[in-house]
């Protein structure tokens, strides 16, 4: 297959295979709902279409979900908005709020009590990418399915 372009400057080595959205109301339970849905996504996937899901790529999906619906959520009045979509290699975590601000990971600080999550993000993750809509914004966080993978992601580091 070709190459599929989402129009936000990054370009995916193939077509998704699945995509799903979510609205999310901004209420209280709405965290552990986005993760909620985010392994059904999963799970629909590895049945569906009999990809290799790694467990450390579920834990680390349940993590970067929780992360950045906990900052919309934080940071942007109204609905959240949660878009995942899944190839035979990755998968995108997309948020999307009503705030057209970009955030900015914080420098590393040890001793800094919270805001650490858009750098915890970052570090579990392939690559991040946020773009400004019209209105508001929609934050993209790539995390490769296979453990086979995780030597190759933007930390730099290898699996252990």
């Amino acid at each position: 297959m070709g190459s599929h372009a989402d129009g936000d400057g990054c370009t995916t080595p193939h077509a998704y295979l699945m995509r799903a959205g979510y609205t999310l109301s901004g209420y209280d339970g709405c965290i552990a709902e986005a993760r909620h849905h985010a392994l059904a996504f999963l799970d629909q996937a590895q049945a569906d279409h009999r990809l290799p899901v790694a467990a450390r790529t579920r834990e680390l999906t349940q993590l970067v979900v929780s992360e950045l619906v906990t900052n919309a959520r934080k940071y942007a009045p109204g609905p959240v908005l949660l878009e995942l979509r899944i190839n035979d290699r990755a998968v995108d975590v997309v948020v999307w709020d009503s705030d057209p601000t970009v955030p900015a990971a914080r420098s590393v600080d040890p001793d800094r009590i919270g805001q650490h999550g858009l750098e915890i993000v970052k570090a579990v993750t392939e690559k991040l990418f946020t773009e400004q809509d019209p209105v508001g914004k929609r934050i993209t966080a790539r995390i490769t399915l296979s453990d086979d993978d995780l030597g190759s992601s933007t930390t730099g580091r290898s699996s252990p």
